[in-house]
């Protein structure tokens, strides 16, 4: 199995003047689990390069097992620190993709002609779509082939209102995904405020936060 993986460059939170990017865990977690299971994993960003770390996702409370397995692997920081140009990528090169999150997505990914253009084409070809946390908010202005928003009607999930409140940055960010998600007719779920929840509508599959990231993970390779 080919898996794209597609990761931030966005760096800047807002106008705080902190840095935001890809969280830790949800690029890690998801990794290990498409690499243990045998798949090809290529890695991409819009600057290509090393893409941006949220430094708070590198603080103690938040490591686990995978995150410690991926500071001993010299390998996959080596697949880290050279991501490829997300523009070179094409759809029938990989049979799904899988975008972590992190806030940085908010912020490019979600404006991304070149990302946009490349979810609908793994949608039109009836591949698998994955996302998790806050990268969900990235099929913002992905649309069906009828010219409606992707997520009309499709069941999802992303980062809570109440987990945006909770980490107090729910006037930083440049829209909520649950709010978004319903104002575009998604039939938006959730669990708990910080456990895991996977949400699969055909082959769009999304999680709501980073427990769910190896949920998600696994949820594409048995769709596979």
């Amino acid at each position: 199995m080919k898996i794209l993986m597609v990761l931030t460059s966005h760096d800047a939170l807002g106008d705080t003047g902190k840095k935001t990017g890809f969280w830790l865990e949800e690029f890690a977690a998801p990794y290990y689990t498409f690499k243990d299971a045998g798949a090809q994993i290529t890695v991409a960003s819009p600057a290509g390069g090393q893409p941006p770390l949220d430094p708070k996702s590198d603080l103690p409370d938040f490591q686990t097992d995978l995150t410690h397995r991926f500071k001993a692997d010299a390998d996959a920081q080596a697949v880290l620190a050279n991501t490829v140009k997300l523009a070179d990528m094409r759809a029938d090169n990989f049979d799904a993709v899988f975008y972590p999150g992190g806030h940085g997505p908010l912020w490019d990914l979600a404006e991304s002609d070149v990302s946009i253009a490349l979810i609908e084409a793994f949608e039109r070809t009836g591949k698998i779509t994955g996302f998790v946390c806050h990268a969900p908010g990235v099929l913002r202005h992905v649309m069906a082939a009828d010219g409606k928003p992707l997520i009309a009607g499709r069941r999802v999930t992303g980062f809570t209102n109440g987990e945006e409140d909770a980490v107090e940055l729910t006037d930083v960010v440049p829209f909520l995904i649950e709010d978004e998600f319903k104002a575009l007719g998604g039939l938006y779920e959730k669990g708990p405020d910080w456990a895991p929840y996977i949400v699969e509508d055909g082959r769009l599959i999304t999680g709501q936060n980073p427990a769910s990231s190896e949920g998600v993970a696994k949820a594409i390779l048995a769709a596979a």
